[in-house]
């Protein structure tokens, strides 16, 4: 219906207005109300999801490791009003992040992911479900901990499938789901030995492939390369790995 395009269209420019005067909590509010129409984001309104959730929630990871080691602080000076307030302020915290990260879950596995038509779209959501569980998976504890981490894992794990299936060993997007996936097993997982193959393979493949792209497709293929290779060198000299 045309009513519904220019509804649609007002939203992905409210979302963009939103970037510009960096108001990322109502940017994903105009975004996902643009992904809910039956018009499939393309490529330029894929990134502004990705931008306002990533860093609506960003903000709320880094609150989140500031008020947490406040409240370590706290606790071993023995103060315990202190650490009580931080405690309750740390929670806060959480449930702000955890709206955020239930909302886009939600629309990923309702609406995103199903009516994906393209690889590049498909493993850009896997990833991003796999993200923010593993998001989750960080500020949880126990059973809920448990659960966070088996459904990231099974996104990065559904996400490879079709990047290997359909993308070249060269595309940003594949090699992005497989840096964050090896993020993944060395922060959540605790498994550097599996984050270090998991990155290797990727960017060995890519280095093999990486002289038959054009200048500009290398390049941002290139950007990811550097960010794996750096965790990788960070990982492998890692004592405790």
């Amino acid at each position: 219906m045309a009513e519904d395009g220019v509804i649609r269209e007002h939203e992905v420019y409210f979302a963009t207005l939103a970037e510009q005067a960096e108001r990322y909590d109502e940017m994903t509010g105009h975004m996902r109300n643009a992904a809910l129409f039956e018009q499939e984001l393309d490529s330029e309104e894929r990134n502004l999801l990705a931008v306002a959730f990533k860093q609506a929630v960003g903000q709320r990871r880094s609150s989140w490791r500031i008020v947490c080691a406040a409240e370590k602080d706290e606790l071993a000076k023995g103060n315990h009003m202190t650490t009580a307030s931080a405690r309750n302020y740390r929670k806060k915290i959480e449930k702000e992040l955890t709206d955020f990260c239930q909302t886009i879950l939600a629309l990923l596995n309702d609406k995103l992911i199903p009516g994906a038509t393209t690889a590049e779209a498909k493993v850009s959501f896997y990833k991003a479900l796999g993200d923010y569980h593993r998001y989750m998976a960080e500020i949880s504890d126990d059973i809920e901990r448990v659960r966070a981490t088996t459904a990231a894992k099974t996104a990065y794990e559904d996400g490879t499938k079709v990047a290997e299936t359909s993308l070249k060993v060269t595309s940003p997007f594949r090699l992005g789901l497989a840096l964050n996936h090896a993020v993944f097993y060395y922060e959540v997982m605790n498994a550097p030995t599996e984050a270090v193959r998991i990155g290797r393979k990727a960017f060995e493949d890519a280095v093999r492939e990486i002289d038959n792209l054009g200048e500009d497709a290398a390049k941002e293929s290139a950007l990811v390369m550097q960010l794996l290779r750096d965790n990788l060198t960070l990982w492998t000299s890692d004592p405790n790995s």
